[in-house]
């Protein structure tokens, strides 16, 4: 009996869809890959395609010329279905049926990313004045001074 696929590849330009029929998989260049894409610009195991909570999403296992998702470069996301993939130099489309409770489950996900990505680098390593201040308003035990370098103390103490 042929198990059903839970989605498909379908490369862009022409060519036979891949069907995915595993939850995890494997895509690189080398013949032990679960997908194995024949192509110099593919990593020997390029990236892994996960099915989980009822959608896909693809990890970069350290490729040389990365994964992208509706042309940008990142080394994890959950997919929408039509999203387009870039692995190496070769785009994909991914087809899959989203339902329901996937569909909550991706949104989710999807929307922590887009929450995780909306700060820089230095504030998500906490080296921003911002990230920096504690709930009493202080900035390595110094008072935070406002816009015009006056502190916000209430009182003034000197004497």
């Amino acid at each position: 009996m042929v198990k059903a696929a839970l989605g498909e590849l379908v490369p862009l330009g022409g060519g036979d869809a891949i069907p995915l029929k595993q939850s995890k998989l494997k895509v690189g260049r080398r013949e032990s890959c679960d997908v194995c894409l024949r192509f110099p610009n593919i990593s020997g195991t390029h990236c892994e395609l996960s099915y989980k909570d009822g959608y896909w999403v693809i990890r970069d296992l350290n490729s040389t010329n990365g994964i992208k998702v509706n042309g940008e470069r990142l080394r994890y996301r959950a997919l929408r279905p039509g999203d387009k993939l870039t692995i190496g130099k070769r785009d994909y489309t991914i087809h899959y049926e989203l339902h329901a409770e996937g569909q909550a489950a991706l949104e989710s996900v999807l929307a922590e990313y887009e929450d995780m990505n909306r700060q820089s680098l230095m504030e998500k390593a906490g080296l921003t004045k911002q990230s920096r201040l504690n709930p009493y308003g202080m900035v390595d035990g110094k008072r935070a001074a406002d816009e015009d370098g006056d502190d916000e103390a209430p009182f003034d103490d000197d004497d």
